[in-house]
């Protein structure tokens, strides 16, 4: 796990060097550079040491001719396989690292090698034969990359903040990805605060030549568009479920450093656990202790969490956090996300991180994922009951949303009635992006200026969800639509995102064993009545874990791995709130109306609107345009 960037085109090759320090904390056992003036190409990579830790392992990593070189930021988990295969054909290596095996694998396959691998990654290999850039991203997208075509060239990196030392004169506006931010708190599909700065997508690769890219494409994609058939029997899917689980754990585990795990006392965490301890006995694991500023409606892990452990007999170690440490980090948190990410939860992932590695583990196995592949939100109990409802008339739908939306939403059950019910008018796909939604348009319209409503045009926040969908057939079903959405979406720009991020600014890589490919294939087969039945979320992972884990661990209630953000609107934030969103800043930003958003906090306070989150969002854009507008952010976050 490591830290990657380069450029193809007229850049500095100082500019590496300054990029390279600025996402230092991804690596910060070794760092390289690469440059080839007279090709226009220049390559950066900080490492974090995890397999061969050995200066054979280092980046940026060349051939024995120095024709092809890598630099390569993620694990291949099935890299030893891939390794004997090539033996057998006569390959050779140096030493015993996984970035060796993607080198050797480009020679043997070129660009067809993503499909053999089984790992989170993102890389880039400059082939000197061909005078071609091949950069590709992992097909879940766990391991982040930004890149800009611009004037003089071509530029990629890990992190933004290091994209911009490659290419400072980026820092024009997109005025449409805030609004996104705003509607769902983050940014789904390829756009960033920065018009001219992109994501590369979940399974996409890019071949760029003569400084631009000449061949963008898709190299994964999600079962449910490939035809998948969903047709396992009970017997099947929860066997099936246990021996899929169990293969990416053990898979996940490889490493010259010790591993660790996240443990939240929730099935997905302690799944993980479960078959993380068949190989690692004593694996430490690490859980959350919020003390002060509980809020109604947020269920307490700690006591699932030892409970898990003591089943389990892993040692459990503790971080306690309190409110108002998390709000003090918060303007910490906006500038390592690189955007404006409005989820304090993020934060759970930098604390745990940073205990991990104070106890020497570089390495933390995350439940990620689990309710994104076999269910478990509270959305998608609701796209489960919609056919009991549909039939109901648009005004009815409508009324009911109006009634909800004006109850007290002080009161949790107030606050998920109105979300349940939002947009009820809406049908099919627009009605599915509907659950993601955080803020209404008419909302989010009437907190802009009216300069800013010029640059926005016609709203399209939920564009990127509705294209994506369209070239699913109508018989698939809402559910799976709604699955598609999680791991497409809301994983990759959101929960991947904040926990690479949140991780790497401590010095740890997070493996995710749910979005282990075959898992992710397998799980695409089972039916979407075994996994929501009815209430019941992850059904069929609950079926498959009863024999490794207590039933009160299996089916505890649902929490969120958050923070008491009502609560901190009215105390902790209080301060930064009104220096934030105070009627000055916001005239200079010129981004927001100073009057609306005042009106918007009152209606906050009063419990007329359910707008906390909103509010965080409206600051986490103003504290990220401080740091990256204003300061230029030209020194790495501290906090």
């Amino acid at each position: 796990m490591c830290g990657i960037l380069g450029y193809f085109g007229s850049f500095s090759p100082e500019s590496l060097n300054r990029a390279n320090r600025l996402q230092a904390h991804r690596g910060p056992d070794d760092s390289g550079e690469f440059n080839d003036a007279e090709a226009g190409i220049g390559m950066g990579h900080v490492r974090l040491s995890i397999l061969d830790l050995s200066p054979l392992g280092r980046q940026p990593m060349a051939t024995d001719d120095g024709s092809v070189v890598l630099v390569f930021n993620g694990e291949i988990y099935n890299f030893r396989e891939l390794r004997r295969e090539l033996e057998a054909k006569g390959n050779r290596f140096r030493g015993r690292s996984d970035t060796e095996v993607l080198l050797h694998l480009y020679l043997a396959y070129g660009d067809a090698m993503l499909t053999r691998l089984n790992g989170i990654f993102s890389f880039a290999l400059w082939d000197k034969r061909s005078r071609s850039l091949f950069v590709a991203r992992d097909a879940l997208g766990v391991k982040p990359l930004y890149y800009a075509e611009t004037e003089p060239g071509f530029a990629f990196a890990s992190e933004i903040k290091a994209l911009l030392a490659l290419v400072p004169q980026l820092r024009e506006l997109d005025a449409q990805a805030l609004h996104r931010y705003l509607s769902f708190l983050w940014c789904p599909g390829d756009g960033t605060p920065f018009r001219a700065v992109r994501k590369l997508l979940p399974g996409e690769a890019m071949l760029v030549r003569e400084r631009k890219i000449v061949r963008h494409w898709a190299w994964y994609q999600l079962p449910v568009f490939r035809g998948v058939i969903s047709n396992l029997s009970e017997p099947a899917a929860v066997s099936g479920t246990v021996d899929h689980l169990r293969r990416a754990v053990h898979r996940q585990l490889v490493a010259d450093v010790p591993v660790g795990a996240f443990l939240s006392g929730g099935l997905d965490s302690s799944a993980i656990v479960a078959f993380a301890r068949e190989q690692a006995p004593d694996i430490r694991c690490f859980t959350i202790e919020s003390a002060g500023g509980e809020e109604e409606g947020i269920t307490d892990d700690l006591p699932y969490a030892r409970r898990a452990a003591a089943h389990l007999g892993v040692p459990l170690d503790v971080v306690r956090i309190d409110a108002s440490r998390m709000a003090a980090d918060l303007e910490g948190m906006v500038a390592q996300l690189d955007e404006p990410i409005a989820d304090p939860a993020s934060l759970n992932v930098l604390y745990i991180s940073r205990l991990a590695r104070g106890q020497g583990i570089k390495v933390l196995l995350s439940g990620a994922g689990g309710d994104d592949v076999f269910t478990g939100y509270r959305r998608h109990v609701a796209v489960n009951y919609e056919r009991y409802w549909r039939w109901l008339p648009q005004s009815v739908r409508s009324g009911l949303e109006r009634m909800t939306a004006s109850a007290n939403q002080r009161k949790p059950l107030f606050r998920r009635l109105a979300k349940l019910s939002s947009g009820a008018g809406l049908a099919g796909d627009a009605r599915l992006a509907n659950y993601f939604l955080w803020a209404k348009e008419a909302q989010l319209l009437g907190l802009y200026t009216p300069e800013f409503r010029a640059q926005l045009g016609k709203p399209a926040a939920a564009d990127p969800m509705l294209q994506f969908l369209k070239p699913l057939p109508s018989s698939i079903s809402p559910l799976d639509r709604m699955l598609a959405l999680e791991q497409r979406f809301f994983l990759a720009d959101h929960n991947l995102n904040y926990t690479d991020k949140m991780s790497m600014a401590a010095g740890v890589e997070v493996r995710v064993p749910f979005l282990d490919t075959d898992l992710v294939e397998f799980a695409a087969r089972i039916p979407a009545r075994l996994k929501q039945r009815g209430n019941e979320g992850k059904w069929v992972l609950k079926k498959a874990m009863e024999p490794y884990l207590p039933r009160d661990v299996i089916y505890r209630p649902k929490s969120g791995f958050g923070a008491p953000l009502r609560r901190w609107m009215r105390i902790e934030l209080r301060d930064l709130l009104a220096d934030l969103l105070g009627t000055q800043s916001l005239r200079q930003r010129g981004l927001f109306d100073s009057a609306a958003v005042q009106r918007l906090i009152q209606a906050n306070d009063e419990g007329k609107v359910d707008a906390s989150y909103t509010l965080l969002s409206l600051m986490c854009i103003e504290l990220w345009c401080r740091k990256f507008i204003d300061q230029g952010l030209a020194t790495p976050p501290h906090f």
